[in-house]
């Protein structure tokens, strides 16, 4: 509670003691005063009330003083314990609030050293994106400057009608070793025609030794012209001289001798366009002359449709020389499954023949050899009564007996003679 709410309050309760204590000692003095004046005169009893009054005031003064020194000195005390309690609630608030205020200063010390930690890593990472972009900056200018002058000596290539030739027979074989296409065993190049005057650029073999020819020279000059151009009227102008000079190309393909079924040639020839980009003009800006040209029998080929057709004729020619082998393996098969039932049936032969031979020899070595042993036996005893000694016998020979050795005889084991044929 505020100190001057506990100052109002001291004071009331000190007034209203002053106040009790003055009513008090009134009513006791007035009551004593009147016995005192009953029997006085009016003026004796004036001047007595005079007197008492005074002193009564007097007493009232110091009364009063007293209580309010009391009074003051109370609320002195009271006021020092409430400050002091104040002073230690406030002490024990501003500890609470500085230990507070300690923790979060911490944790804004921590954070702020995460902070200034990021900040480091920020700045380091930054730094290195910074090497790696002007890094790439450079490259990228480097790679641009290559590549204007790439596409400079591209212009300045194609602006002549040879070198253009040159570049689409470039990406013609680009495109064949990309699809897997060996000279001289899948194509030829620059190869003339036997008994014409034609000479395709390329020439592709197909099953039962059918060919097919395809030209790469292709007409760009007003296509760069069109490219080229700054305001539409040039641009159409342009455009249509292009579609004319495809169309030219067209009929002077149709002309030659590229197109030779009974020379071996399929019904058609190809027409290579060297750039995705102008056979998507072309398809663009004058769809029917893709029409045309078909009808005409010419085939136009980008790089990628090239691809395509590529693809087709090397699985045909895969598929041709699959079906030439596999009825060579099947000629084959019956040669060798006749062999086969030849080689059985001598196998069989031969096996019947080493089973009578096993049979004969089973006789010889039982049968044979028994009845040439008995004999042999039968000298052997003799030779033995007679005391006859053989020196000159070679090991193994006498019918395996040795010296002093009797077989028993047939009769006495029971056993009937051997048949000797």
């Amino acid at each position: 509670m505020p100190q001057h709410i506990w100052f109002f309050i001291i004071a009331a309760a000190a007034g209203i003691v002053a106040a009790l204590s003055f009513s008090y000692f009134w009513r006791t003095k007035s009551a004593r005063i009147a016995a005192e004046l009953m029997g006085r005169s009016q003026e004796d009893k004036a001047r007595e009330l005079e007197a008492i009054l005074e002193r009564v005031k007097g007493s009232f003064a110091i009364l009063s003083q007293e209580a309010l020194g009391r009074s003051v000195n109370e609320f002195l005390k009271l006021a020092a314990q409430t400050l002091q309690t104040h002073v230690k609630d406030g002490e024990k608030e501003l500890e609470g609030k500085k230990k507070l205020i300690d923790q979060n200063l911490k944790s804004m010390t921590e954070e702020m050293e995460r902070v200034r930690a990021l900040l480091k890593e920020f700045e380091k990472d930054r730094s290195q994106q910074y090497g790696a972009l002007v890094n790439q900056l450079r490259t990228t200018g480097e790679l641009t400057a290559k590549l204007e002058h790439t596409t400079g000596e591209l212009t300045t290539a194609l602006s002549s009608s040879r070198q253009r030739g040159q570049w689409g027979e470039r990406m013609a074989e680009d495109v064949l070793r990309l699809a897997g296409f060996i000279e001289g065993i899948q194509y030829r190049k620059q190869k003339q025609i036997e008994g014409a005057t034609g000479r395709p650029d390329f020439t592709f073999y197909l099953p039962q030794k059918m060919v097919v020819n395809m030209d790469v020279k292709f007409p760009l000059d007003n296509y760069m012209h069109y490219v080229a151009a700054k305001t539409d009227a040039e641009k159409e102008r342009s455009a249509t001289q292009f579609i004319r000079d495809v169309q030219n190309r067209v009929k002077e393909l149709t002309g030659r001798e590229y197109i030779d079924p009974a020379g071996g040639t399929l019904d058609y020839v190809l027409m290579f366009i060297p750039n995705e980009q102008v056979y998507a003009f072309i398809h663009e800006k004058a769809p029917e002359l893709i029409d045309r040209a078909m009808e005409k029998k010419v085939v136009l080929c980008s790089p990628l449709t090239l691809y395509a057709i590529l693809a087709v004729i090397r699985q045909a020619v895969e598929n041709f020389n699959l079906e030439q082998k596999t009825a060579q393996i099947l000629s084959l098969l019956g040669s060798f499954l006749a062999q086969w039932s030849k080689f059985t049936e001598g196998m069989d032969k031969m096996g019947k023949r080493i089973l009578e031979a096993e049979k004969e020899y089973e006789a010889l070595m039982s049968t044979r050899r028994n009845a040439l042993e008995r004999p042999l036996r039968k000298i052997d005893e003799l030779r033995q009564q007679k005391g006859i000694e053989i020196a000159s016998l070679p090991p193994g020979e006498g019918g395996d007996l040795a010296p002093g050795d009797v077989e028993t005889p047939p009769e006495e084991t029971g056993q009937p003679d051997a048949h000797v044929e």
